[in-house]
């Protein structure tokens, strides 16, 4: 395609933000021809692309991790740059109304089944169960507002106003990782710390040093490492753990060029380029930059109270100890197949390995091909990062699912597909995704060293084409977005991939502020 022409001015912005200008052609090559949905085979369902443990072997996987995790293997990385004011779409809605929100009408609303006037009801009904409910107290007090008698009156407009905005909490304005989620009799958690307290029950080694890794936005990294420095010593004592705590941001050079509905560069009100930033996928950066080995990768907002945390804890390490078990079994591989003299029995044992364990399609051997031909296409397939994902059964949460796909080159493996990805004009793919029984949410464990103990570059193993692309608008004006592919998406589509069934208790997400009032979100 012809090649966008950029001022000079454009240049100098393009270099500031570390991209080039082939990056940048190819994204906007993306956005005038968008890559092909996925072409979904099926559902992953238990026994068909998604494991189902044995109830007997978990003792046996969780010895196998907490011996591996003694000696300092494993580290936590949790995305929680995310902000908080989808959680609050709802309130902030009523409040830019501007008039009076009254309970008494809301409540007339709700009950005509304005789904909207419902949500605002239970937010109502449950206003004193919130473990931020005490800081909403204090911060009103101190304007000459009482949180309790506006409640009793039904009044609040007040009440979320100070919750959302800045004249109070500012939560509408916040990284998740900064709200208060859970209350104890010794005070309330945010998020961040629920995942210092989770992680101290699996990620510790021998020497109790337990590593976890932030992502977060530049401009809120120093109030997490406010919180660090205030909460850490209580924690460290309470739990007898060394936590070691480290974060990063979103590379610059990882944000992409919008487009006008014409698909050329998008323009700011001043004529400078807009760029904006390229999704969770750019988070492979961060990941390829940690001195890591096995990484447990889950979304801030996924952490429940104390009451909770064993069971999440026990299937962390369920998880852990099976992807330690299969990556023993592909060291092993890796180190006979290396070795010059392979006899022809190892060639079946490993290919029926890769196809019966891993999943993975292995392309049929002419009679003609050489030991050292079958031996180069088996190390292939298993010399690549290999990730274990849990799965939960759908009960209409969003989330990607698990499917068999096949790629552009006949080949068939395990993908967590996104609904953006899926053709839903076509019913046969909208009756693959009908028929999908589970859904990812973000429990991930990950080996991402390869037999020798060398780190993958994990750049090398991302589906490029698995972009989204999406419209917005900014200043009144409409545009269009890509997002590189996701995290644990296209990012990890060239991964080895494994799919285990997990109890829903392990899953407890907070899309809306209502969902803390669910009970792994309450105190007992």
């Amino acid at each position: 395609m012809a090649k966008y022409k950029f001022s000079d001015e454009d240049l100098r912005q393009i270099r500031n933000h570390g991209l080039t200008i082939n990056a940048l052609q190819r994204h906007l090559d993306l956005f005038k021809t968008p890559p092909p949905y996925l072409n979904l085979l099926g559902p992953c369902t238990p026994n068909d692309g998604i494991k189902v443990i044995d109830p007997h072997k978990t003792q046996e996987f969780i010895k196998i991790y907490e011996m591996e995790a003694q000696k300092g293997r494993c580290l936590k990385l949790v995305p929680g740059s995310g902000a908080a004011s989808r959680m609050f779409k709802a309130l902030l809605k009523a409040l830019n109304l501007e008039k009076e929100i009254l309970k008494e009408s809301i409540a007339r609303e709700a009950r005509a089944r304005h789904k909207e006037a419902q949500e605002l009801l239970e937010f109502m009904n449950g206003a004193k169960s919130f473990a931020f409910s005490k800081d909403l107290t204090s911060v009103m007090s101190e304007k000459n507002f009482n949180f309790d008698i506006l409640l009793e009156k039904g009044q609040f407009t007040n009440i979320i106003r100070f919750l959302v905005s800045e004249v109070g909490l500012n939560y509408a304005h916040l990284p998740k990782g900064l709200l208060k989620f859970h209350a104890y009799p010794e005070g309330s958690r945010t998020t961040f710390e629920e995942h210092l307290v989770e992680a101290a029950q699996y990620i510790a080694d021998q020497n109790g040093q337990g590593p976890l890794h932030f992502t977060v936005s530049q401009e809120h990294i120093k109030e997490f490492q406010k919180l660090l420095k205030k909460v850490k010593p209580i924690y460290e004592q309470k739990y007898q753990v060394s936590f070691h705590v480290t974060f990063s941001t979103q590379k610059k050079s990882t944000d992409i060029l919008a487009v006008d509905l014409d698909n050329r560069p998008f323009r700011e009100k001043d004529g400078r380029l807009l760029f904006r930033p390229g999704g969770h996928g750019a988070l492979i950066e961060n990941l390829n930059d940690l001195n890591a080995d096995i990484v447990f990768i889950k979304n801030i907002d996924n952490v429940a109270s104390d009451r909770f945390k064993h069971e999440t804890a026990k299937w962390k390490k369920i998880l852990g100890g099976y992807l330690i078990a299969l990556q023993d079994q592909i060291f092993s591989y890796m180190e006979k197949l290396s070795s010059k003299a392979v006899e022809r029995t190892l060639i079946e044992q490993v290919a029926d390995f890769i196809r019966d364990d891993l999943l993975l399609s292995i392309p049929s051997f002419s009679n003609k091909a050489s030991s050292e031909e079958k031996k180069t296409v088996l190390m292939e397939k298993l010399n690549r990062p290999i990730r274990v994902c849990g799965m939960v059964r759908n009960v209409s949460e969003p989330g990607g699912g698990p499917f068999w796909v096949k790629d552009q080159i006949g080949e068939k493996s395990l993908q967590i597909v996104e609904k953006a990805q899926i053709d839903l004009d076509s019913r046969e793919q909208q009756a693959v995704l009908a028929a999908s029984t589970h859904f990812n949410p973000v429990d991930l464990v990950c080996g991402v060293r390869d037999w020798q103990g060398r780190p993958f570059d994990l750049r090398q193993y991302v589906d490029p084409n698995a972009v989204l692309i999406s419209k917005k608008s900014k200043d009144g004006k409409d545009l269009k977005a890509l997002e590189h592919p996701g995290l644990w998406n296209g990012a990890m589509s060239r991964w080895i991939t494994i799919f285990v069934e997990v109890p829903g208790i392990t899953f407890n997400p907070v899309k809306t502020v209502n969902d803390l009032l669910r009970e792994p979100h309450q105190p007992a």
